[in-house]
């Protein structure tokens, strides 16, 4: 390029004392190099920030969309959503069409990281670049990315404990798949929330499926086999799925059994009956989560550990006394 590497640095640093053109030719040559520009270099491409969802069809992931893209939006940032979709582009596209972009930092709001047994390659590939990076609900072992998080513990604790005040010892969990994080860590809740009454989660208590109302219908059904009475669900869109398993058996919520979500996603108050769930407070995780990311792209220091938000329990119509206690 018949530069030197003095004016290489000015330029990289934003020094002057560089022409426009030595500027412009020190900067395509790192394009071409395949080099990642300085994040203050990238012009108006420096404004994107990818925001990666596993699918759209769960209410919870627009919501955490709008919370997070509100927020970017208040410090002049846009966000760049990108979705999967069954038989669509992959994850990994999207971070290659990121990267491309030169976008500014990812917020990632679920995604293979949060399955453990998953390649994460993808993942290695932004920290080794530097690329600001926050993961929601699950972090990445070894990889020191900031991690916002509701509770698990806190979220099957408080189902938990509704459950028996009103009675139901037969208690079943509906997760997702074994390798989600998530889900893990609801199962050694679930384990403890047994074990803190003197008695053990029976294996056929605990039921795992995909986090869909056919994968909550399932799991469900298999939990109604073995006697349960009250049933905690991994998401709002399993425990949807719960309800159709209990009344395609001719059984009603919640006078024969009840059923807990996570999540309170929007329209729960409308579902027929409304559901009782624990809410996770995404206003507040959203907006640190953006925190985060941009405390990143100004180069200041930040937590790397995972960052705990305490869940709610919003109690509604799909839970009610056990069976045996109705007419006590």
């Amino acid at each position: 390029m018949g530069v030197s590497k003095a004016t290489v640095s000015r330029v990289l640093n934003g020094k002057p004392g560089v022409s426009e053109d030595t500027r412009q030719a020190v900067l395509t040559a790192l394009d071409v190099l395949g080099y990642e520009r300085p994040t203050q270099l990238r012009g108006e491409r420096g404004k994107l920030v990818g925001l990666v969802l596993p699918e759209l069809s769960n209410p919870i992931f627009p919501a955490f969309a709008e919370v997070v893209g509100g927020a970017l939006a208040q410090r002049g940032l846009t966000p760049v959503l990108c979705s999967q979709t069954p038989g669509g582009i992959q994850e990994t596209d999207y971070i290659d069409l990121l990267l491309q972009q030169q976008v500014s930092g990812v917020v990632f709001a679920g995604g293979l990281y949060a399955q453990a047994d998953a390649p994460h390659g993808h993942y290695r590939l932004l920290h080794e670049r530097g690329l600001p990076v926050v993961l929601v609900n699950a972090p990445i072992p070894g990889l020191d990315f900031p991690c916002v998080s509701t509770d698990d513990a806190i979220a099957v604790e408080q189902a938990w404990r509704h459950l028996r005040a009103l009675g139901h010892e037969r208690i079943g969990l509906a997760l997702g798949p074994s390798d989600h994080v998530p889900s893990r860590r609801k199962l050694e809740a679930g384990r403890a929330a047994a074990a803190a009454v003197g008695g053990a989660l029976p294996e056929e208590l605990v039921a795992r499926g995909l986090y869909s109302m056919e994968g909550g219908q399932a799991a469900a059904s298999r939990l109604l086999d073995a006697g349960a009475t009250g049933i905690v669900c991994a998401s709002d869109i399993i425990a949807l799925g719960a309800v159709r398993a209990a009344r395609r058996r001719g059984l009603s919520v919640p006078e024969d059994v009840s059923v807990v979500g996570y999540d309170d996603s929007p329209l729960m108050t409308a579902t027929d009956p409304a559901l009782t769930t624990v809410r996770q407070p995404i206003d507040a995780m959203g907006r640190t989560a953006v925190q985060l990311l941009t405390a990143q792209m100004e180069g200041k220091e930040v937590l790397r550990d995972e960052v705990l938000f305490d869940p709610e329990l919003v109690v509604r119509s799909s839970t009610g006394p056990a069976p045996r206690a109705a007419g006590a």
